[in-house]
This record gives C-alpha cells, sequence and structure tokens, in this order.
C-alpha cells in the first residue's frame, strides 16, 4: 500500500505516518551517483543545446504498461454473507483483486504478499492479501486505460475490480454504505485488521477507503453508463449507498466549522481530510457529468468540494505557500500522498461550474508546487520542514493536479511544472534512476533523501505510476517533454538551518523530547531552543548573494508570553509571537509549531540572523527560502531551468551566456498563465537577462543564435 512498511498500512493515521517517519526502515539498494544535492553556481545558466522543445524518439510508443499489474491481479472467490454481495454473484462467484504488496527477488522477479503476518496454518494474513484501497485505484487505472485505448482486456478488468469492490462494500445494517478493508486470498473479510487500524472495524464508520470506493464507483458509472447500462445502474445504487453513509457521517455536519489552533476549519470533510475527500470528489465529478440530473450525488460533490477548497492555505510568501492543507486538525502538516486536492477541485469547477474552486487549486499548483520542486520534489510530507521519503503516490498526484488544473484554468505554464514533475518517474529523482520500467510495467515502492531505493512494486506504486503514464499518453505534447527529463541537475530552494546550531546568549537550553511529534507537526532534527526572558539567539546562516525569506518556526503555546525580535546585522527583519496561538480546538496537543513570515528579507550576504525574546520562547529553526529559487533538470530533450519567485515584485537576474547563444525563457505569472513578452524582451535574451514575474515562474533554456 505504501513505502513506510512493506508489512503494513501505516499511512491510515496521517499522524502516525509521520510520527514514524525518523524511524523508518525500507528494504534498500545503495543510491546512484549523486546529481541533485548541489546548488547551481551563482549567474549560470541551462547548458545550452540547439532544441527548446523537450522532445524524444520514444515519445511516440505508449508509456502504459499494465504487464505487473495483471500480474498483481488475482482471482478472489466470493459468497453471499451477511451484508457483502455483488453484481451478478450467483452466475459469476469470483472476482479480480490486486494483491497488497510484490517484493522483488535477487533474479528481479516478484513475489505477491499481502499485508501483516503470514499465517501459514490459514493461509491468512493479520491484514489480508487485498485491500479496498487498491482495488478501488486499480478499478481506475483500468477504466481509464479502457477509456483512452478501447482494450477490452482493460474493460473486463475494470469490470471485476468493481465487482470485487463492491463486495466489500457493506449493504444492510448500521454500517451500510462503509467499506471493509482487508480480504484474505479465500475470499474471507477480515473486518478487523492486525494491527489495529481505525475506525475497527474496517466498516464501522467513513475512511479513506469508503472515499476510494465513491472514486472507483463514480469513474465506473461514467465509463459503462453506454457499454453496460445494467452494470452501470449498479454501480449507481452503489454510489447512493456510499453518500448516503456520507450524508449520515461527515456531511451531516456541512456548514459548520471546527477551531484548530484559533482558526475556523471546514467540519463536514470525510476523516476529516481534503485527502480523503478530494478522492471521492474525482469520482462524483465524473458520476455527475455523466448524470447531472442527480441532485443527490451533485449535492455531495458541491459540499465536499467546498470543503477541500477551503484548506487553502498561506500565499507566494506565507507557508504554505498556497498548499491545500489535508487534515483539519493540523494547521502545520502537508503531505505528499493522497496529494489529489488540486485535481478535484479543479475537475469539480468545471462539473459544477464553479470557477471560484479553482482559485484553491492554481494556488497549490502554481504558487506552492514550484516551492515543492526546488525544494527536492514531493518529499513525502512538510510538517513544517520539508522532508522523508519520495513515493509515486505523491508524485503522481502533483502531476495529476498540475494537469487538471492546466487545463481547468487555461494556464499551459502548469504542463511545464507537471513535466518536470513526471520526470521523477524517469530519473529526475533523489536516486538519478529511473523509478518506472515502461518494459515492464514495474514501479518502486520509495526514494529516500539520500537517494536509497524501495525496488518492490506494490500495488499502491504500480497504480500511481499507471495514472501517470496515462496522463502523459493522453497529451503527447506533455509526455514529449517528460520523456526529455531524466535527472535533475540541481535545485535551490527552501532549506532549514535549525535552532540548535546557533549561540545563546542569556538563559535558554536546548531541548531533546523524547518524540518529535507533537500531535500535529514534527520538531524539526528531534530538538528545540528553549529561551527564557531577555536572551537571544545567533543562529548563523549558510552565505548567498542574494536576498532570502526567513520563516522562524516558532511552538507556540496557547498562552501570551511576549514576542520575539528578529535582527539581521543592524536591520531588524520583524517579530514573532512567542505564544498566543488561539483556542486548540480539535487538534491533538495544545499551540502550534509554526513557520512564521517576517516583514522583510534577509538582505544579501547576510551571515547570521539574531532573535530576541522578552518571554519565554520555543524556537526550532529557521525556514530559509530564496526570493529566486530554480531547479535545473536535463536529459535527452537538452537542459532547463526553471526559475521560481518568493518576492513582491519583479525580478530580473542575470545569468552567464556562451558565445554564440541567448536565452529562450517562457514566463508566467503566479497562475501559472503566459506573460506577454516586453518590448525589451529579445534585448534580456541576448543579454542574458532572466526576468520572473512575483510568485510567478520562468522557465529558461539556451538555444543558438
Amino acid at each position: 500500500m505504501t513505502t513506510n512498511d512493506v508489512r503494513s498500512k501505516p499511512l491510515r493515521s496521517r499522524s502516525a505516518a509521520v510520527a514514524v517517519a525518523a524511524s523508518m526502515l525500507l528494504l534498500l539498494v545503495p543510491p546512484a551517483a549523486d546529481a541533485a544535492s548541489a546548488a547551481p553556481a551563482a549567474g549560470a545558466a541551462a547548458a545550452p543545446h540547439g532544441e527548446t522543445g523537450l522532445t524524444t524518439p520514444a515519445a511516440a510508443a505508449p508509456l502504459t504498461n499494465l504487464s505487473h499489474l495483471n500480474f498483481l491481479v488475482d482471482t478472489v472467490p466470493l459468497a453471499p454473507v451477511d451484508g457483502h454481495t455483488t453484481y451478478q454473484i450467483a452466475e459469476h462467484p469470483s472476482a479480480q483483486a490486486p494483491w497488497t504488496y510484490a517484493d522483488k527477488k535477487a533474479d528481479g522477479s516478484y513475489t505477491r504478499i499481502g499485508g501483516g503476518d503470514l499465517d501459514p496454518a490459514t493461509g491468512h494474513w493479520s491484514q489480508g492479501a487485498f485491500n479496498a484501497d487498491d482495488i478501488a485505484r486499480t478499478a481506475v487505472v483500468y477504466l481509464r486505460h479502457w477509456q483512452q485505448t478501447g482494450d477490452p482486456a482493460s474493460k473486463e478488468h475494470a469490470f471485476q475490480a468493481l465487482r470485487s469492490l463492491t463486495y466489500l462494500q457493506t449493504v444492510s445494517g448500521p454500517n451500510a454504505g462503509n467499506v471493509v478493508l482487508w480480504q484474505q486470498a479465500d475470499g474471507t473479510l477480515t473486518p478487523s485488521a492486525k494491527p489495529v487500524e481505525l475506525p475497527d472495524p474496517s466498516d464501522s464508520a467513513e475512511s479513506y477507503w469508503l472515499a476510494r470506493t465513491v472514486w472507483a464507483l463514480g469513474e465506473g458509472y461514467a465509463a459503462f453508463a453506454g457499454a453496460d447500462p445494467a452494470f452501470a445502474s449498479f454501480l449507481q445504487e452503489r454510489l447512493h449507498l456510499a453518500v448516503g453513509s456520507l450524508n449520515r457521517q461527515s456531511l451531516a455536519k456541512y456548514g459548520t466549522y471546527d477551531t484548530a489552533d484559533g482558526v475556523k476549519v471546514p467540519a463536514w470533510l470525510i476523516t476529516g481530510g481534503a485527502d480523503a475527500s478530494a478522492e471521492a470528489v474525482l469520482g462524483l465529478a465524473a458520476y455527475v457529468k455523466a448524470a447531472p440530473g442527480d441532485g443527490l450525488a451533485a449535492t455531495a460533490l458541491a459540499r465536499l468540494s467546498e470543503g477541500v477548497a477551503g484548506m487553502s492555505s498561506g500565499s507566494a510568501t506565507e507557508w504554505p505557500f498556497g498548499a491545500i492543507l489535508p487534515w483539519n486538525k493540523s494547521r502545520t502538516l502537508w503531505h505528499a500522498w493522497g496529494g489529489m486536492a488540486p485535481a478535484a477541485v479543479a475537475a469539480a469547477a468545471g462539473v459544477l461550474h464553479q470557477p471560484r474552486l479553482l482559485e484553491a487549486a492554481v494556488k497549490d499548483s502554481a504558487q506552492f508546487t514550484p516551492q515543492l520542486l526546488a525544494a527536492g520534489g514531493p518529499d513525502n510530507a512538510w510538517s513544517p520542514t520539508p522532508g522523508e521519503a519520495q513515493i509515486a503516490y505523491g508524485a503522481d498526484s502533483r502531476v495529476q493536479g498540475l494537469v487538471a488544473t492546466a487545463n481547468a484554468a487555461n494556464a499551459p505554464g502548469l504542463l511545464d511544472l507537471a513535466a518536470i514533475t513526471a520526470g521523477w518517474f524517469f530519473g529526475a529523482n533523489p536516486s538519478g534512476a529511473p523509478a518506472y520500467n515502461p518494459a515492464a510495467g514495474t514501479a518502486i515502492d520509495g526514494i529516500e533523501p539520500d537517494g536509497r531505493v524501495n525496488p518492490n512494486s506494490g500495488a499502491e506504486s504500480t497504480i500511481h505510476t499507471l495514472l501517470t503514464m496515462l496522463a502523459l499518453d493522453n497529451n503527447p505534447e506533455l509526455k514529449a517533454k517528460a520523456l526529455g527529463i531524466d535527472r535533475t541537475v540541481a535545485t535551490h530552494g527552501l532549506s532549514v538551518v535549525e535552532a540548535e546550531s546557533g549561540a545563546i546568549t542569556g538563559g535558554g537550553s536546548v531541548i531533546r523530547p523524547a518524540s518529535a511529534w507533537t500531535g500535529e507537526a514534527n520538531i524539526s532534527g528531534g530538538a528545540y531552543v528553549s529561551l527564557s526572558t531577555g536572551a537571544s539567539l545567533r543562529v548563523p546562516l549558510p552565505a548567498a548573494d542574494e536576498p532570502r525569506n526567513i520563516y522562524p518556526i516558532v511552538n507556540q503555546g496557547i498562552a501570551p508570553s511576549g514576542s520575539t525580535s528578529w535582527t539581521a546585522g543592524k536591520g531588524p527583519l520583524g517579530s514573532t509571537r512567542n505564544g498566543g496561538a488561539g483556542a486548540q480546538g480539535i487538534t491533538d496537543a495544545p499551540g502550534i509549531l509554526f513557520p512564521f513570515a517576517l516583514k522583510r528579507a534577509l538582505p544579501a550576504g547576510t551571515a547570521a540572523v539574531v532573535g530576541t525574546t522578552d518571554g519565554d520562547v520555543a524556537l526550532d529553526a529557521l525556514l530559509v527560502q530564496p526570493q529566486l529559487s530554480t531547479v535545473s533538470v536535463a536529459g535527452p530533450g537538452g537542459e532547463a531551468t526553471l526559475y521560481v519567485s518568493a518576492a513582491p515584485e519583479r525580478i530580473e537576474r542575470p545569468v552567464n551566456l556562451p558565445a554564440g547563444f541567448r536565452l529562450s525563457q517562457e514566463a508566467f505569472d503566479a497562475s501559472g498563465r503566459p506573460l506577454t513578452p516586453s518590448p525589451m524582451q529579445d534585448a534580456a535574451d541576448q543579454s542574458g537577462r532572466v526576468s520572473v514575474a512575483p510568485g510567478g515562474f520562468t522557465r529558461v533554456t539556451l538555444v543558438r543564435n
């Protein structure tokens, strides 16, 4: 299911997933040569090449190879039991479902594995062989492949996966509409898995797997409505059953708000999350587009989409830089897995004719994602500092959001970002090696920050890799650009300087708590600095000849406790409150660990920042953000550099031009829309000056005169 553990599913809980990050152990191989850690030299430009379009000869061949997913899929026997049945179960007492994991063996082949521990006496896993999360998303892969290619085999696989999924849905009793998560290879349901996952039993409340069931049912209805009306009608009934369950649970709270550290957050999100809700929205958007007269589904779509968009936060110069946060119980946790929110609200905006929903998708895609790429790519979590492994689920979520938002908002610049993001699968990642083998259809289960790779190819990784390949196959121009990128040359973006690296004057000490997890965020580096009234902390910074935005990460308590003034040299930068976090509300811990923006940027050449407090304060770290970040990528199509602004005004930056070359630059505003070249643009291209709009981005290559 996930990269965190090849035998369990820790990402059922957002907090648990982040809390175990520091001790995460993967089945790893040594890293490839490091090609992605160094920042570009000052004034450096993209390496010259003769063509501005990133194209490759292989771009015409389909990237989507279903061979490994077909290998994961197995026949599962089905028998009617209390509360569980499926379409034509009497005539066809079996269906198909994918095994959860696939361990790579020394000879390069794979062994299909269930979740948890295997009991050799019963053949049962402590969790199960198959799970609703992966069955639902497997159905989506086959549905999309069938719709794009007309492949009858994919149609049949989709049909069988949907039959398997609907068997797991409870059809009667108080839990009707909810979904059992795990199933054994012999068809036995496992309502309560070991280790325990919430809800327990797994169909006792709404869940991620209910949301993903809605996703598959919605896309399934849209695909089968014309091809098999009887089956489509069955899927419609099951979708109504699922929506009815949501209406009794989260959606019963529509229009009400909870408090999270003093801020109002939507109370009607599925499991409290924009992440789970977004995947349901994807299915509902597909369904409502195919069945526009269905008021029950349209209402659910509108309400869930409103809640997802309501989790949009920050700006180009305020953490989390426009991202849609996934969890209403934390204002300082973003994760890449389950990051379908921008894709979902972009899809819903068109179906519902509500363009305001696009605002959240555009901010996430055009402002946050460029910062994510410049900071090193789709890290599995920012909590609030970037970190953790990178997985296919996270990379695919970014691609899906960028493509959907580009189309819905007429923002072609987002497709350039999508190409860079999709390059992750072809080698533009921390390992420097491809994360997808198109000849075999296999993926990998994750890449650590130091480049170590989990070589297994479980269902979730395979599914989301294939979803990206389907998106590329469906967009030949984007596909050609993505295939032209197979390595990251350098990134220069958001970085972290630990508070404990600084020098304390006055009363203060370094504190190392037993756990870095606060209940809603992670203490960076596992330590923070505690200062008493009147004390100061001088934090040294790496030298830089550019202005930078500084975000002190303060662990604010609820009670007021004065403020900390921040200076650099003789100039003030601003201040942060030591306390006054606001009412705890639904969060799991009082107070908030948050990166606060300062009023002024750090001037170029500054070597240190000093914080002086007039009350007790806990300082975790400094987030350091160049006002002009960069990510340089290369491959068969040549080399290109993306310049990303976090400045309030337009930036011009000189780059070194080799003799006989000029710049080719495409500039986009903070929404990903192209900017009209100025009358002086040609002169700037010839002289080597890159221009970047406030909060926008510019893609630059070198071409021969």
